[in-house]
């Protein structure tokens, strides 16, 4: 017995409207039902769930926790561009791939990131950190 992968992903908000509003009109995610305390929302294989919830952050966690959204290489451009005028950025990307590391309204840390584990283990391969042990099957 093992966890298959990803089921979905939830997160606290303070205004939903303002965070349905965010995923679908600003990020591209499809609005698939929303009821008055929540909303679901679908990017690929993403099942994103906004709850209402009074206690909703208001400010990022201090920490490196983040999402990271797979964006496909031809649209990062036009994509990131429009992100970074209506979000705040918190992280300069200095890893493998193109990436913008950007906050939802709640300061949820996300990350429109182009690649995969695959092309990241190949960079190591050639670029190895200290320590760096790569497990293939």
């Amino acid at each position: 017995m093992k966890v298959r992968g990803l089921n979905h992903v939830t997160f606290a908000v303070a205004d939903l409207e303002r965070s349905t509003t965010f995923y679908r009109d600003l990020l591209g995610f499809q609005l698939r039902a929303r009821w008055a305390d929540g909303a679901y929302l679908e990017a690929g294989k993403l099942w994103l769930c906004l709850s209402l919830d009074p206690d909703a952050r208001g400010e990022p966690h201090p920490d490196y926790t983040h999402l990271a959204l797979d964006v496909a290489e031809a649209d990062f451009g036009a994509l990131s561009d429009r992100v970074r005028a209506a979000a705040p950025v918190w992280k300069d990307n200095r890893s493998e791939g193109a990436s913008l590391y950007v906050l939802d309204p709640d300061g949820h840390k996300l990350e429109l990131h182009v690649g995969s584990l695959a092309s990241r283990l190949q960079h190591y391969r050639t670029h190895p950190a200290p320590g760096l042990e790569i497990f293939d099957d």
